[in-house]
């Protein structure tokens, strides 16, 4: 399996194909076109995607970073292009930032939530905080150590893409999505499996 960012001290690894699971529709697998940039070599500038791999079009940025350097002209007009979305630390108070972000809604394509490590669940949090308290409708994605273990609950929670681990056999992601067929936890895709439902 291949990777679309290569690990480096300012990168994020990721594999090449995202799994996509919108609200409503079935999962499917698409390129990655997206470098996540962990920003740890900042010198004000995005990282060059022109001379990059070809398939890596667009940015996730820190959104540390982006409450620094949102307000350049440079920025700003790439974020309007659709080339800039943000992703959020595991440890990120979003709710400090709730102007910020409500006007980030109306630029960002994509915004993602970090998982340093599989076993920490902060970042199941800021999906749900993002789709209850702040509305976002567009695309969470699930980025950094992400398994396929954390499929279900992700996509209950928020989630409607994931940039699995490198490592991770996308077909058997798939196949995850079709394991169960009652619910019985409310969710962000809808209610729980009634009881009416189940004794039919």
């Amino acid at each position: 399996m291949s990777q679309t960012n290569t690990p480096s001290s300012n990168t994020i690894a990721a594999h090449d194909q995202v799994l996509h699971f919108p609200k409503g529709s079935k999962p499917s697998l698409a390129p990655n076109v997206w470098l996540i940039w962990s920003g740890s070599q900042d010198e004000g500038g995005l990282p060059d995607l022109e001379h990059g791999p070809a398939n890596i079009t667009k940015v996730l940025v820190p959104f540390s970073w982006w409450v620094q350097h949102h307000n350049e002209s440079d920025i700003a007009a790439k974020a309007k292009e659709g080339k800039i979305g943000v992703w959020f630390a595991a440890d990120e108070d979003i709710l400090k930032h709730e102007q910020l972000i409500e006007v980030g809604k109306t630029v960002w394509p994509v915004v993602a939530a970090h998982f340093p490590i599989f076993r920490d669940g902060r970042s199941f949090s800021t999906a749900a905080l993002l789709r209850d308290r702040f509305q976002w409708q567009g695309e969470i994605r699930a980025i950094g150590d992400v398994l396929i273990d954390q499929l279900l609950q992700g996509a209950r929670v928020g989630f409607d893409s994931f940039a699995l681990r490198p490592d991770q056999n996308t077909d058997v992601a798939l196949k995850q999505f079709d394991l169960f067929s009652v619910t019985t936890q409310n969710s962000w895709r809808g209610l729980r499996t009634t009881r009416a439902s189940l004794s039919a």
